[in-house]
This record gives C-alpha cells, sequence and structure tokens, in this order.
C-alpha cells in the first residue's frame, strides 16, 4: 500500500509539474516583405545623392529665373534665408516639402512654390536602386539696391 501511495503521489506531482510549463510563443506574424521596406524608407544618406536635373549651376538658375520676391517682403526691405527640406521619390518627384528655417510667411510660402514647382528630380542611388531620399536646401531671398 505504501508503495502505491508513493507511486500516485510521484505521478501525480509529475503531471502539476508538466502541467505548469508555460506553451511555446505563438510565431511572429509574417514580416512585411523586404522590398517594401526599402521601397517607403526615407534615407538621409545614399551612394548617390538626388540631384536637379543639369547639375547644382541648372538648380541655381531655375531659382533665380522662378523665385518671385513676395510683395510684403520687398516692401520690409526683409532679406534672409528659407531651408526647404522635401523627399525626393523614385521617380524623381517632390513630395513632404516643408520649410525647415523660416524668414516671414510669405517668403516660406514663395519657397515652397518654388520648389513644388520644380521639375523631377534624378532620384538617389542605393545598392543600385532608385530610393526615397530626404533632401534640403536654402532659398536666398536678397533685395537688389
Amino acid at each position: 500500500m505504501k508503495t502505491l501511495l508513493t507511486t500516485t503521489l510521484l505521478f501525480l506531482a509529475f503531471i502539476s509539474v508538466s502541467a505548469q510549463t508555460t506553451p511555446p510563443p505563438p510565431p511572429n506574424p509574417p514580416d512585411v516583405d523586404a522590398q517594401q521596406k526599402v521601397d517607403t524608407a526615407i534615407f538621409v544618406a545614399v551612394e548617390q545623392n538626388p540631384g536637379f536635373p543639369g547639375g547644382i549651376g541648372k538648380l541655381m538658375e531655375y531659382i533665380n529665373k522662378n523665385l518671385k520676391y513676395p510683395k510684403a517682403a520687398k516692401q520690409a526691405n526683409l532679406e534672409g534665408r528659407v531651408i526647404v527640406s522635401f523627399v525626393v521619390e523614385r521617380d524623381g518627384s517632390l513630395t513632404e516639402i516643408k520649410v525647415r528655417k523660416n524668414l516671414s510667411p510669405e517668403t516660406d510660402t514663395e519657397a515652397i512654390r518654388l520648389i513644388a514647382s520644380s521639375p523631377k528630380w534624378v532620384p538617389g542611388m542605393q545598392g543600385g536602386h532608385a530610393v526615397r531620399v530626404q533632401y534640403s536646401i536654402p532659398i536666398k531671398f536678397q533685395l537688389n539696391n
């Protein structure tokens, strides 16, 4: 009887110990495709930076030709720089245009208009593929006296 009781107690102890073990965690949900992550990622440093078609000289020419000095800023003799940031998309279009350093509401609006009306840029490249790149440029507002 003693042996039967000891065996039963050991059996019950074993069952209770095994019942307290935690089951393995459920498998993680399938990860988003790695290429999709690259397609939506915004880079700040890349192997080949995006650029205005024709280079920096053509960008300066574009700005000088298309910048419309706001009347209120002219009347106030307001001069300075507006720094604009934007994302150069994989197709060269510009999105997420924002003022990072402002001068006045009128000059900020003009700087955004100028960048938004820009032709498509040459996209940045990483690993041989076009990628989205965060980019910033200063727009200088200077009166010619």
